[in-house]
Parts: C-alpha cells; sequence; structure tokens
C-alpha cells in the first residue's frame, strides 16, 4: 500500500482519504453513513474487502454495510455478533495502536464463535508480512474518537490489494479512518435522533392542536355554560372565557364577562357555597345574577385543570340551567308545607315554626343585669362560653337544637308577658293567636262547598294583610287558622286580635251575594319548656273560653 521511499504514494493515499472522509459528510442517512463507510475503505485505503459492524441498543453487534464482494454482502449482512465474542476478539487481538490484528496462526481459536464472518482460502504465506486468508484485521470505533470512549462500532477489512499486511503508513490510515468514520456514524445518529425527534414533537404538536381544537369546540358550541376562571391568587375566581351558552343564560356578552368574577355573580347569600366550590373544584347548586337584575338556579360544576407540568392551574366551570327543576322542588316543598286551597302555611309548617322557637328547657325567669353579669362570668370574673346575658342557665341535656349538647344553652328563650292580673314588666313575646270562624258551617251548608272554599280564601287574605311582615299566617284546617307575632306584649297581641276580627267580619261578596263571618280568638303565648301542640292546645282552649263568653254577652244581649 505504501512504500516508505515514496512519499508521493503516501500523498496520494493522503489524498484518497480526504475524499473518502469527504464522503462521509455527504451521506443523508445512518445507513448511507455506514455504507460510505464500508466503501470508503475498499476505494480509498486499497483493501478488497470491508464489513462495517454497528453496535445495537442491546450492546450486540450487527453487520450492518458491507463493500468488496456481493455474495458476501449477501451472506452476512444484517447477522448478529454477540458482544461477548467481540469483546473476545479485541482483547486476544495484536495491538496496532488502536487497531487490532489476529494472525491466521491464532484465528483457529474464533471459527466456532458467533460473529458473521466470511472464509476465503490461500497459500501459506511466502514472506514475513505476507497477507494470510485467515487474517483478521479490526479498527475499533469509539464515541469520543478514542479507546476511552464507548463502542459504536468495529470496522472489519481483509485483502489488502498489494497482497502485503499493513505497514505503518498504512495503519495510521486505517485509524485515522476509523476515527473519522466514528464521527460520522455519531452525527449521523444524532441527526437521525433529531429527525425522529422532530417528527415524534410535530406529531405530538399537531396531537396537540387536534386537542385544542377539539377541546375549543366542545367549550363553544357546548350546549350548557362552560367558563374558564383563575386560581388561587388575588384574582382567584376572575373569569378568563366563556362560551356562548353562559353568556345566553346570563344575558351578558363575553366582553363583558370578562370583566366579572364569579363571587360578583353569585347571590349574596350562595356566597358561601362557591368559596367552598371553588376552593378545590366540586360540586354545587346556587344562584347567578342576569343582566336584567333576576336571578337563576344553576348546578355548578369545577374541575382543576394544569396549563402545564408546573404551570399555573385554573378552573375549568361548567354551568347547568337547573331553573326548571328548582322551580318544581320548591312547588312540591311548598305543596307539602302550604294549604292548598289558601296558599298559607299548612299545620305542619306551623308547627315546625313554631318548635324551632322552642326547647324543653323552661326558662328560668328574666335576669336582672346583676344576674346576667354574674352568670356571664361565672361569679369569678372569668368569662364562662355559652353564656350570655339573658340565656338563663345551662341545660343538663336534651334540650332543644338551640342546646349544642356540650354542656351550655346557647338557645335564646322564648319567654311570655305576665299574666293579666301581674304588672305589665314590658316583656315581649310570642303571641300565638288562634282564630275559628263563626257561621262558616251554616255558609258551607247553605250555599255549598265552592262558596265556603271562596270565604276562606278571602279570610286568609285579610288575615296576611292584617299582620306585619315576619308574622306567620297559618290555616290550620278546616275554619281554623292560627297567628304567629313574635315581639309583642298582652295588650299588643289583644289589638292585633281585634283589629283581625273587624278585618274579617265585613260581608264577602261570592257570585253575586254578600255573606258574612264572625271570628273568635284566643291568644296564647309560646315559652320555652312547651311543645308546639301545648302551645297551640293553650291558644285553643282560651279560643273556646272566648267564643263561649260572647255567646252569653249574645243571649243576654237578645
Amino acid at each position: 500500500m505504501e512504500t516508505e521511499s515514496e512519499p508521493y504514494v503516501r500523498l496520494a493515499t493522503l489524498r484518497q482519504l480526504h475524499q473518502v472522509v469527504a464522503d462521509l459528510n455527504t451521506a443523508r442517512s445512518l445507513a448511507d453513513t455506514l455504507q460510505t463507510v464500508a466503501d470508503g475503505v475498499v476505494n480509498g485505503l486499497g483493501y478488497e474487502l470491508a464489513c462495517v459492524n454497528l453496535v445495537r441498543p442491546d450492546g450486540d453487534l450487527v453487520v450492518a454495510a458491507f463493500a468488496g464482494n456481493p455474495a458476501a454482502e449477501a451472506l452476512i449482512t444484517g447477522r448478529v455478533g454477540s458482544r461477548e465474542s467481540w469483546e473476545r476478539r479485541l482483547a486476544m487481538g495484536e495491538a496496532w495502536g488502536a487497531l487490532r490484528f489476529i494472525p491466521y496462526t491464532e484465528g483457529w481459536v474464533l471459527d466456532e464463535d458467533d460473529v458473521p464472518q466470511w472464509y476465503t482460502e490461500g497459500p501459506e504465506p511466502r514472506f514475513e508480512d505476507e497477507w494470510h486468508p485467515s487474517d483478521r484485521l479490526f479498527a475499533p470505533m469509539y464515541a469520543t474518537g478514542s479507546s476511552g470512549g464507548e463502542l459504536i462500532g468495529v470496522i472489519s477489512v481483509d485483502r489488502p490489494r498489494n497482497g502485503r499486511r499493513p505497514g505503518a503508513w498504512g495503519r495510521e490510515a486505517l485509524q485515522m479512518y476509523a476515527f473519522q468514520a466514528a464521527i460520522a456514524i455519531s452525527n449521523a445518529r444524532l441527526r437521525a435522533n433529531m429527525q425522529r425527534a422532530l417528527v415524534r414533537l410535530e406529531r405530538e404538536q399537531q396531537a396537540l392542536r387536534a386537542s385544542e381544537e377539539s377541546f375549543r369546540q366542545a367549550f363553544e358550541y357546548a350546549p350548557s355554560g362552560m367558563a374558564i376562571a383563575e386560581m388561587g391568587g388575588d384574582q382567584h375566581g376572575r373569569i378568563l372565557r366563556t362560551n356562548d351558552a353562559l353568556c345566553r343564560l346570563l344575558g351578558r356578552p363575553a366582553s363583558a364577562m370578562r370583566r366579572y368574577s364569579f363571587s360578583d355573580l353569585v347571590h349574596p347569600e350562595d356566597i358561601g357555597t362557591l368559596l367552598r366550590t371553588s376552593a378545590e373544584g366540586g360540586r354545587a347548586e346556587l344562584r347567578f345574577a342576569r343582566r336584567d337584575g333576576t336571578y337563576v338556579w344553576v348546578s355548578l360544576r369545577n374541575s382543576v385543570v394544569a396549563d402545564a407540568a408546573d404551570g399555573p392551574r385554573f378552573l375549568l366551570t361548567h354551568v347547568e340551567d337547573i331553573e326548571e327543576r328548582k322551580r318544581r322542588e320548591l312547588q312540591l316543598a311548598h305543596r307539602a308545607s302550604h294549604d292548598s286551597l289558601t296558599g298559607l302555611p299548612n299545620s305542619a309548617e306551623l308547627r315546625a315554626r313554631l318548635s324551632s322557637r322552642l326547647c324543653r328547657r323552661p326558662h328560668a325567669g328574666q335576669p336582672s343585669t346583676v344576674d346576667s353579669l354574674d352568670a356571664a362570668y361565672d361569679n369569678s370574673g372569668l368569662y364562662a362560653p355559652g353564656h350570655a346575658l339573658g340565656h338563663g342557665h345551662a341545660p343538663s341535656g336534651g334540650a332543644h337544637a338551640g342546646a349544642q349538647g356540650d354542656g351550655f344553652d346557647h338557645h335564646v328563650h322564648t319567654v311570655a308577658p305576665p299574666e293579666e292580673s301581674a304588672p305589665d314588666d314590658g316583656t315581649k313575646g310570642l303571641a300565638v293567636l288562634f282564630c275559628d270562624l263563626d257561621g262558616f258551617k251554616s255558609i258551607n251548608d247553605r250555599f255549598g262547598h265552592h262558596t265556603g272554599d271562596a270565604v276562606l280564601i278571602e279570610v286568609a287574605r285579610r288575615l296576611t294583610s292584617g299582620v306585619r311582615d315576619g308574622d306567620t299566617v297559618a290555616r290550620l284546617g278546616g275554619d281554623e287558622f292560627v297567628v304567629l307575632a313574635d315581639g309583642l306584649g298582652r295588650a299588643d297581641a289583644q289589638d292585633l286580635a281585634v283589629r283581625l276580627r273587624n278585618a274579617i267580619i265585613p260581608p264577602i261578596r261570592v257570585d253575586g251575594r254578600a255573606v258574612r263571618v264572625g271570628a273568635s280568638f284566643g291568644i296564647g303565648w309560646a315559652h320555652c319548656g312547651m311543645s308546639a301542640d301545648e302551645v297551640l292546645h293553650s291558644a285553643d282552649q282560651r279560643m273556646y273560653v272566648e267564643k263561649r263568653s260572647r255567646a252569653k254577652q249574645h243571649r243576654r244581649a237578645g
């Protein structure tokens, strides 16, 4: 291959080496690079056969390229040799710099290993440096170019064209070529990995764009309301984006919606529910304000989503109109608690409202200011939780829901004014006015139930008009009504009974005829220690006393 006394030969070889290295840099893919490496050995370095064995991810080496003999190429290309066998070859070979040479006299040891190879025959060498067909020469390729790096492949060469084992210059040329080939293969692998990464990235971006488009369409064209809001920080709950359905539901344009947070739109009574729901996602039923000032019941469902792995979190909010369902629920609840004829609270609702004000523990009496202070501070200057001015002493248990079961009574006791025979001390209480209509049965019997029902409806209207906001007018059944009026003294309750009786007495016109009913009122007082039925029974008894008394007066007057 070279002659030391002929520098021009080495110069020509150097030019050939330069050309094949240049060819390496023009290869477009890893496969092209590997084949260019094999062809370069044959075309530029003076060997008839060359094989490139590439390290696979599992560590074994595969014949990735072959040059010089089509038959041999077809025989071994694609075959795999174990890493163990290759390491044994490289370890036992004679070191020619970075090259490894195994002479034919030792190669028989390797005949049974699994490294793919071709076999040629020939006579014994006639002189010392003559190449034998069973000689093996390997040029390892490392990732860093030197033997200290990771092995990426091995170039196997055979049959030098001059028939001689390569001298110092030939070895140096092969070693240099292996160095450059390792760089070219590493670069080709890097390009291939980058191309695969780019393809994968493009596919992921396409999938992301498709997903975003799907989300956008699902968001924008969802039949129910959708919104995206900020989560956490000072702007928690601020609306960033809404769909058309939510804008139509609330009667507000999207541009206006972005000026609000959910807390600006929710009914004041539902703020607590909203805050609990938006803390970490969840469901709630609450009311949102429309542009016209009305409120609509919605089912709100929040989901927490992240913009990226460690990016900001947002609330994806689904808003469903449940106004119709809520209306039906309220209607059912109203029907269950109100009289179907008059629309007044019924007996069950009356007892529930009355029971909510009463506990089973009777009040010990109205304490003085000094007594209240002593009770509040437990006579020791230390504040006793659960005591408050006018609350009385703590129950021993089993009290109404107002008594919290912790040994202290947090319930504000309902008390009654003093008896009529006692001086008025200004105490206000919960008055229970039991009303029974006089003469209603005769109207019902004479004119029929239609007229009787109309009379009951009008009496209910007159009673409702005669009481204050917050007072309760209920129908117990038949021609019996009850009025609950809180904060009245005895004189106030009597005045109220007179006003209501006078409101009922005027004629009631039904189907062109005028009918008249009277009313008897019994005034009872609710106070803790009594049940709702006991309070109603007390007022009922007083009503019958009043009815009998008025009947006697009427007979005497007659």
